[in-house]
């Protein structure tokens, strides 16, 4: 996955830094606003790139002591400070490029040179779309696109993956508004059009804020590792039941669970020490990227009845299974 998300944001990287600077030219010899909003945007993607790739490596450290679960959740910070600059620089940029010439409309010159620059720039995008579309399709499986964005514990994949669809849709906008402003003679077109891609930039800022928040404030893990988890555990011949897991996303690789599990009275703590350990390596070889189970002998009532405080809606007798 570290692996996947580092090639995804490499490739946004070398594209956008190429567009934003064809972009800014193109801005400088027509004078199109939308054009300057669409250079803003690409260099505001290829600063958040740099960012990616940092906490990235920042997150790739192993554990130590002021960390003993590593550090994976720095990635999902610096996500959020790219959502940030997506709405503070990007939106704020083009909103403000947008009444600025509103205002003061100014025609474009050698509109020629703004098509050819979009063209362009579709296709390098286009690519860059393709490169993390096919990473995060690959980690969708069976869910729906936006169940699988909601699920989804790979921050720079979908960051990149929804920066490029912003970017896609701005360039779009942008066509629209010069072909607009030509054919009609009126350059508020343009302007309208700044607006649009600002518009587009605020309403991506706030869904890629939304979930880098949750993930940043620890998530659960999906709940396939909870359900793998309970089964080899309740599979076990020496646990009498396995009560629930509580688990938390500390990464994209990175899982912490702690498993409330009801051992028979007739084992010794050797026994139930080796137990722990089958349960453990049956874990990782599921799910490598649980790197801590923890398990603690409870009981199912005394499990329901301390679950009861702080999720009542999800415990129900359905919820407890003795084997």
């Amino acid at each position: 996955m570290a692996a996947s998300g580092r090639k995804v944001v490499v490739a946004a990287l070398l594209g956008n830094g190429a567009v934003a600077v064809t972009k800014f030219a193109a801005a400088a010899i027509t004078g199109s606003s939308a054009m300057l909003s669409e250079g803003v945007h690409s260099l505001v993607d290829t600063s958040n790139q740099v960012l990616m790739l940092h906490g990235i490596r920042r997150a790739s450290r192993p554990p130590d002591a002021a960390h003993p679960f590593g550090y994976g959740r720095e990635l999902y910070f610096w996500a959020f400070i790219v959502a940030l600059m997506v709405f503070a620089v990007g939106a704020g940029i083009s909103f403000y490029e947008g009444i600025a010439h509103l205002r003061h409309p100014r025609h474009i010159e050698n509109p020629l040179v703004n098509y050819i620059v979009l063209g362009a720039s579709l296709v390098f995008e286009g690519i860059t779309w393709w490169v993390a579309f096919k990473a995060f399709r690959a980690a969708k499986g069976e869910r729906g696109w936006f169940q699988a964005f909601r699920d989804s514990k790979d921050a720079s994949t979908f960051t990149v993956l929804f920066e490029d669809t912003a970017a896609m849709l701005g360039l779009l906008i942008a066509l629209a508004g010069i072909i607009a402003a030509q054919v009609t003679g009126d350059p508020r077109y343009d302007g309208y059009a700044s607006l649009g891609i600002g518009a587009v930039l605020a309403i991506t800022a706030a869904l890629l804020a939304r979930e880098t928040k949750g993930l940043l404030m620890g998530e659960a893990a999906q709940r396939q590792v909870v359900d793998d988890i309970l089964r080899i555990a309740g599979d076990d011949p020496d646990v009498r039941c396995a009560n629930g897991v509580l688990t938390q996303q500390m990464g994209p690789e990175s899982i912490i669970a702690a498993l409330s599990a009801d051992f028979h009275d007739v084992l010794t703590t050797p026994q139930i020490e080796a137990c722990v350990m089958r349960i453990e390596r049956a874990v990782q070889r599921k799910h490598p990227d649980v790197t801590a189970l923890f398990v603690k002998p409870q009981t199912a009532e005394t499990w329901a009845q301390r679950r009861l405080r702080w999720d009542p809606d999800r415990v129900t007798p359905d919820n407890i299974s003795i084997t």
